[in-house]
Formats: C-alpha cells, sequence, structure tokens
C-alpha cells in the first residue's frame, strides 16, 4: 500500500513536469498527512458530519498549501484521500460524494464557495500555485 501511494503522486509530478516544457523550471511541493478519518461505522454519516470531517482536513491542506507557495512552489501534489480518508463501504462514503452537475450548467465551483466544497484546488488557486 506505501508503494502505490507513493507511485500515484510520483506519477502525476512526472505527466506534469513532462507538460510544462514551457517553464523553464517550476518547483514542486509533495505533501501528506495523518488523514483525521471517520469513526468505522456501517450507518452513513449526515452530510454536515461529513463536511465537518472534511473541514478539519482542509484547514491541514490550506496551512500546507500556503507554505508551498511562500516557498516558491507552483504545484503541489497531495495524497488521494487527503479529505476523508479511506475506511468506507459503498453505502457509507456517499455523504462524503457530491454531486457535480450537468455539463450545461455554469459551474464554477472556487467562484461560489457557499454552494460548493471549498475543493483543494480552489486554496490552490487562491494561494497562486
Amino acid at each position: 500500500m506505501i508503494t502505490s501511494s507513493f507511485l500515484i503522486p510520483a506519477a502525476v509530478l512526472a505527466f506534469i513536469a513532462l507538460n510544462v516544457g514551457a517553464l523553464d523550471t517550476f518547483r514542486a511541493a509533495v505533501y501528506e498527512h495523518a488523514v483525521i478519518l471517520p469513526d468505522e461505522t456501517d450507518v452513513p454519516v449526515s452530510q454536515d458530519d461529513a463536511v465537518r470531517l472534511m473541514n478539519k482536513n482542509m484547514d491541514i491542506l490550506e496551512t500546507a498549501i500556503k507554505q508551498a507557495a511562500e516557498q516558491g512552489a507552483h504545484i503541489i501534489v497531495t495524497s488521494e484521500d487527503a479529505l476523508y480518508g479511506w475506511k468506507f463501504t459503498r453505502e457509507t462514503v456517499f455523504p462524503y460524494l457530491e454531486d457535480i452537475p450537468d455539463p450545461q450548467v455554469n459551474w464554477v465551483p472556487c467562484q461560489n464557495p457557499h454552494r460548493y466544497f471549498n475543493y483543494p484546488s480552489c486554496l490552490c488557486k487562491s494561494a497562486g500555485i
């Protein structure tokens, strides 16, 4: 499991490095933290409880993103399950998921933070990385 956790960010970083050929150089940051996990349960939690847990992890990521930007990072790679963890069944993961509107809908989550969850990409956008 540790190997596969490392390979995904490494593959993403390599892919981005190949696509950033226009820049002479760039600085990347890789960040992983001990994710605050939900309690194990066979019953789904409320969506409010799920968002509360994800916001705790977002606060940690926000600090890391800001520090990476302050140190000159152009890109940051975080772990795949950095917001909510991995201990779910098909039923219990549901409150942590978000509906993505039809492509015809004018959907820009970073421009409407009260309607949509504050994604890590929005934090990166505001930090300039």
